[in-house]
């Protein structure tokens, strides 16, 4: 999560900080992190979408095994994420009470946000990167020699052009846009980002009505950033952010999609809402002073029957789904 990440500036409006630790780790040497496994560990809050998004990689693609995984308790402190679920409130691999403390091993005098997912060199203790845009995508390419036999293709490089371009507005208006509408501090940049959200959700019920996926009849990329947002709109972004036209399961076929992702092995085990709801609402005092967290909406909808099969396709194209876990 970056929301320790970002400012609102004079007019109102949220912006969101680039990463500032943009280093990554390459197949090829190219970079000063080369590919190993077991030599880093992906840090995580199952509270943030952004973090979601490389787990559900992580477990399609199969590398468990060849990268570690420390999970942060999702209230956060003075010091952000930290290690409290954990024995001693210390990372066992890591050896450290807070994310903070790799990213000063590897600049000391950093005083930006704190932010995950996060990858640390396990040797040194140092921060290689929090660029959670660029993450994923190194996962589908750079680790494709310790892929899991059967992984499926998550980036196919013949769709990158139009999946990119799909990526980015999702991005812009959705993934980002819910933050902009939740902590937007004039009605004029909440109108906006309000509208962008909307915009955005009635184009893609539209593009989901004929076709299984984003992308037509597998799982990409694209899906799985979409996922991580649509999976905590209703229980968090529709009320807490003020993103409230309508419930994705007012939306028939966005509905439909989210339970049957939702439902795919690699998806469910990921979703937390307990870590989810915990975070938005108690960590977010400025929107919810009163730190009560809300006891609905009924997440067991999330399991029932999607119906979406009747669009064919095959989620995993020619791989198979990761083992159960």
């Amino acid at each position: 999560m970056v929301e320790n990440n970002h400012s609102t500036d004079e007019s109102g409006e949220f912006k969101r900080s680039l990463s500032h630790f943009d280093d990554r780790i390459t197949s090829d040497g190219s970079s000063a992190w080369p590919v190993e496994p077991g030599r880093y560990r992906l840090v995580v809050s199952k509270a943030c979408p952004w973090a979601s998004r490389m787990l559900v990689v992580r477990r399609l693609l199969g590398l468990e095994d060849a990268l570690s995984v420390g999970v942060t308790d999702p209230i956060q402190d003075e010091k952000s994420w930290r290690f409290t679920l954990d024995p001693g409130d210390i990372d066992p691999v890591l050896g450290i009470h807070y994310i903070a403390e790799a990213y000063h091993k590897r600049e000391p005098d950093y005083d930006g946000g704190i932010s995950v997912p996060a990858i640390v060199d396990i040797p040194s203790g140092e921060l290689v990167t929090n660029d959670y845009l660029q993450m994923t995508l190194d996962l589908s390419t750079q680790w494709k020699r310790y892929h899991r036999k059967g992984a499926p293709d998550l980036y196919p490089e013949d769709l990158r052009p139009e999946m990119d371009a799909v990526i980015d507005r999702i991005f812009r208006q959705f993934n980002n846009g819910v933050y902009r509408a939740g902590f937007a501090t004039s009605q004029v940049k909440y109108d906006r980002a309000y509208t962008d959200v909307f915009e955005c959700l009635d184009w893609l019920e539209e593009r989901l009505t004929g076709q299984r996926f984003l992308m037509g009849d597998t799982i990409t990329e694209a899906d799985i950033r979409l996922f991580a947002t649509l999976v905590r709109f209703d229980p968090v972004y529709h009320g807490h952010f003020k993103c409230n036209r309508n419930k994705i399961t007012e939306m028939p076929a966005l509905w439909g999609y989210t339970r049957d992702l939702y439902q795919t092995p690699g998806f469910t085990d990921t979703v937390d809402f307990d870590h989810i709801k915990r975070h938005y609402y108690v960590v977010h005092s400025d929107i919810n002073p009163t730190g009560i967290v809300p006891d609905g909406p009924d997440l067991s909808v999330f399991a029932t029957a999607h119906g979406r099969e009747r669009l064919g396709g095959r989620p995993f194209g020619d791989g198979t789904p990761p083992s159960a876990r």
